[in-house]
């Protein structure tokens, strides 16, 4: 009986048996995570950061063909997560889905590696005398083997990113207030550990991919996705896994599916009780305690109309759906509001893998006697992120929870709000830098030679929107795991990468629109041709700064309306709205 009280209920070792409190799990589990997180994401992002260059200068694509093309592939893998995040709910564990991830990213690589060693492999090499817009691009079995390995790479990222994060994160208890600290700490420091391997990326490796060559970077991240296996594997005797519960989908589906036919009639109360008691569940619920929540007896007064989807002990004919059910899906539909709102942040913070790379491409980029590569300009919100997230974790939050006498101090919506408002200067900083950068190319619009303009001025934008992804990131992962139902929580963290495709997608689409538009009037497109120089790309810039603005007050309205999950004894009410609600009550 003693042993039975040790035990993780819901969680397994990676053999299989049950878990143990004394054994599995804690921070000494999620250090491993961590670690791996550095060595993948330094493997992504040492290609992601410098592959519009790459496309430019080796697969003679156009600039804005390049920049599509690389937020088409950084969007798949991202919104791919919630393949992974499903699969991790559903059917396998995170551990499993970790490891198969990894090896079809590693797949991916050796193909774009192999590409970019041959050169039979690769376009006819332009003529110098020739420009770049009569150059053969890249096409036939040659581009297929080029997308073969960026999308392999895209599978196995997505499915990486979807279930890592939750993998961490399980490892804390969070029936109790010291687990809800140390899994709050682990997700800023997960960000940090984003950083770390962005800040090796984007100097050493982006050094050694343009001064060396490609070939060499792509290895570079082989090796690194493969070692980063056996080091998650030297973890598997610490880690505790959480059971798969089966498809939250299926859920999602029987209830909405119950509540759209109506053939369930809205119980009161006393019915919904005596529905729970006498028809059994039709999917395995969480237990109490298991996050500090507990089973509802009754369903909430929010979205009635989801209701109609409890099951009527008077009636045989009725699709059966628990209160449990129908309040979990209730949880989801809630959070989509948040997590729509972040989209056109993370349309911004594409701009920083296209047009910031090349506009830093035409410009000054020594810094002393160092030349350094235009990819290399991340390394400015990169280390301010390393800097400023144990700041925020020992420093910040700990003087937040004594002012606000909350556990958490700064709620999860608080710090998204921060991210929001921070991307709206950013952008705006944008478009007056590229207002300056226009003026120095004044006279030299066709020039191959650098501007006489240091490419510093573009760290600018860089330092903002690194700032705006660093609160909105943590915070927005760790809404998604703390808010979402046990059964759905990898899938629910695998939506803050989602966000990131959905983002990357809009500027394609973006993009794609603003040529329009601008061609149909007469005019030039802006964002059209061979030279940068010749682009608008400070009005597209003032336009991504109009669009996240009001994106900001579309998220005051629904980050106002929202009611966080109790998971925790009320705390005392200091004050309603937006700047102050702590978790566990109203916002608004």
């Amino acid at each position: 009986m003693e042993m039975e009280n040790h035990l993780w209920e819901g969680y397994v070792d990676w053999r299989g048996k049950a878990a143990v409190r004394t054994k599995h799990g804690g921070m000494r589990a999620a250090v491993f995570v961590l670690v791996v997180e550095v060595l993948e994401n330094l493997a992504y992002l040492a290609n992601a950061s410098n592959l519009v260059l790459y496309l430019t200068q080796y697969m003679h694509f156009s600039p804005s063909q390049a920049a599509n093309s690389v937020t088409n592939f950084m969007g798949t893998a991202f919104l791919l997560a919630l393949l992974g995040g499903f699969l991790s709910d559903a059917f396998f564990t995170t551990y499993n889905i970790y490891i198969i991830s990894a090896l079809t990213e590693f797949l991916g690589l050796i193909l774009l590696t192999m590409q970019a060693k041959s050169s039979s492999l690769q376009p006819p090499k332009c003529d110098e005398k020739q420009q770049q817009v009569q150059c053969q691009q890249v096409g036939g079995a040659k581009a297929a083997l080029l997308f073969s390995g960026l999308y392999l790479v895209a599978l196995g990222v997505g499915g990486i990113k979807g279930s890592l994060p939750a993998h961490g994160a399980e490892q804390f208890d969070g029936s109790t207030p010291r687990g809800r600290k140390q899994r709050s700490s682990f997700f800023n420091y997960f960000v940090f550990s984003l950083a770390a391997g962005s800040l090796i990326a984007v100097t050493l490796v982006v050094w050694i991919e343009d001064n060396i060559g490609w070939q060499w970077g792509f290895g570079i991240s082989t090796l690194t996705i493969l070692f980063s296996i056996p080091m998650f594997l030297a973890g598997s005797t610490f880690y505790r896994n959480k059971i798969p519960l089966g498809s939250p989908l299926t859920t999602i589906s029987k209830v909405l599916m119950a509540s759209v036919l109506n053939t369930c009639t809205t119980p009161s109360s006393s019915n919904a009780v005596a529905s729970m008691s006498s028809s059994p569940p039709q999917c395995k619920e969480e237990e109490e305690g298991g996050d500090g929540s507990t089973k509802p007896e009754s369903p909430s007064e929010s979205l009635k109309f989801l209701n109609r989807a409890v099951a009527n002990t008077d009636s045989n004919k009725v699709i059966k759906c628990s209160v449990q059910q129908v309040e979990e899906v209730k949880i989801v539909f809630k959070a989509l509001p948040i997590f729509a709102c972040t989209i056109v942040l993370n349309c911004c913070l594409a701009q920083l893998s296209t047009f910031s790379v090349q506009q830093a491409a035409t410009m000054n980029t020594h810094l002393g006697p160092l030349k350094l590569p235009p990819a290399s300009l991340p390394v400015f919100p990169v280390v301010f992120i390393m800097i400023i997230a144990p700041l925020y974790d020992h420093a910040i939050v700990p003087l937040a929870r004594r002012i606000a006498k909350s556990e958490m101090g700064i709620s999860h919506l608080q710090r998204i709000g921060a991210g929001l408002v921070i991307s709206v200067v950013a952008m705006a900083a944008a478009a007056l830098v590229e207002t300056k950068r226009r003026a120095a190319a004044h006279g030299h619009l066709d020039s191959a030679a650098p501007l006489p303009l240091t490419f510093l001025w573009i760290a600018f934008q860089y330092l903002l929107l690194g700032s705006a992804d660093l609160f909105t990131l943590a915070g927005l992962l760790e809404f998604f795991f703390t808010e979402a139902p046990l059964s759905m929580r990898s899938l629910a963290t695998s939506l803050s990468f989602a966000s990131l495709a959905m983002g990357y997608y809009l500027s394609t689409v973006i993009v794609s629109v603003v040529n329009g538009v601008t061609a149909s009037s007469g005019g030039a497109p802006w964002l059209a041709g061979a030279n940068l120089n010749h682009y608008q790309l400070h009005r597209f810039y003032w336009v991504m700064c109009a669009l996240s603005g009001l994106n900001f007050l579309h998220y005051l309205f629904w980050a106002n309306k929202y009611k966080y999950r109790s998971h925790a004894p009320p705390q005392p009410d200091r004050g309603r709205g937006f700047a102050s609600s702590p978790p566990g009550r109203d916002i608004g």
